[in-house]
């Protein structure tokens, strides 16, 4: 299954829904390219929404984290929005969720956005 996103605004903060497989390839390439022309449209807070992706390789790993650089670098936040059990497991392995502000609730990670980490507890 391919990897599918759609963007939508909530006030200042874009999400980005995102289903499929985030993996080697036009995925991983194709999420680069998404986050690299929302910066420069000038959206600076990136909510990924993940819970219909269902797998993600390393190649899928790296592009998050060269999003969230590349978001950084800009003076913006990309946190995660419900990630997917195996997601998850990812994340957790990885140790990549010491990393991310991974949320579960989108009203909670739009809200999250502006405020410290240690604020959202």
């Amino acid at each position: 299954m391919n990897m599918t996103t759609s963007t939508r605004q909530v006030g200042s903060v874009t999400i980005v829904d995102i289903s499929g497989r985030i993996e080697l390839g036009e995925e991983s390439a194709a999420l680069r390219d998404l986050v690299g022309d929302l910066l420069s449209k000038g959206h600076k807070q990136i909510l990924l929404n993940l819970g219909d992706v269902h797998y993600i390789d390393s190649a899928g790993l790296g592009s998050l984290v060269s999003a969230f650089t590349s978001v950084r670098k800009q003076g913006g936040e990309l946190k995660l929005l419900n990630l997917t059990n195996k997601v998850h497991d990812v994340m957790q392995i990885t140790k990549l969720y010491t990393v991310f502000d991974i949320v579960n609730d989108e009203g909670v990670g739009v809200k999250s956005f502006g405020q410290s980490t240690a604020a959202t507890g």
